[in-house]
């Protein structure tokens, strides 16, 4: 019985790639040589069938009616339809910045008031970031991620102009009522 316990025993494997001088160690690169070699044999193994490839075409852009976001009739943007997928982090980097001028348009209060905070000039500095963001990435991005930008900024821009107007009525009463 107790020479049973001796026998259970774990092995400890080392996943780390490289080693305490910042080199790959020879035990990784030689896995990774042997995944692809195994790769390259299972591909030349069972190559594809010839009528698989034709059963199974390369989806169609939608037409630009059906774009999502955008309305029948209207251009889809600046970008055309190129087959580049759509990012999920580039949205993420659009709405992380969205709301941050959102809430510097008066979409976040101040715990001590109540009111809600004003931030012009930071919320036109995030526009015209998303602004430059739309025009270096022009025609590479997915049509999606484009329309997304455009319709956002639209927004933002709107917003904007809505809430500087009303800031500045705000101001003319103020100053009216102290002459």
């Amino acid at each position: 019985m107790a020479d049973h316990k001796q026998e259970e025993t774990f092995k400890v494997i080392d996943r780390r790639l490289f080693t305490e001088d910042g080199e790959l160690r020879k035990d990784v690169v030689e896995q990774e040589r042997r995944d692809e070699e195994a790769a390259a044999k299972k591909s030349a193994a069972h190559p594809p069938h010839p009528q698989t490839k034709a059963a199974k075409p390369a989806p169609a852009a939608p037409p630009v009616s059906e774009a999502p976001g955008v309305f029948p009739g209207e251009p889809a943007g600046e970008t055309p339809s190129n087959g580049i997928e759509p990012s999920p982090n580039f949205q993420m980097l659009v709405d992380f910045l969205t709301r941050n001028a959102a809430a510097m348009l008066g979409g976040m209060t101040d715990p001590r008031t109540g009111q809600p905070l004003v931030d012009l000039e930071g919320a036109r500095e995030v526009i015209d970031m998303l602004d430059a963001l739309r025009e270096k990435t022009l025609g590479n991005l997915a049509s999606n991620d484009s329309d997304l930008l455009l319709e956002v900024i639209g927004s933002l821009k709107l917003t904007f102009m809505e809430i500087s107007k009303a800031a500045n009525e705000a101001m003319a009463k103020k100053a009216g009522a102290k002459k």
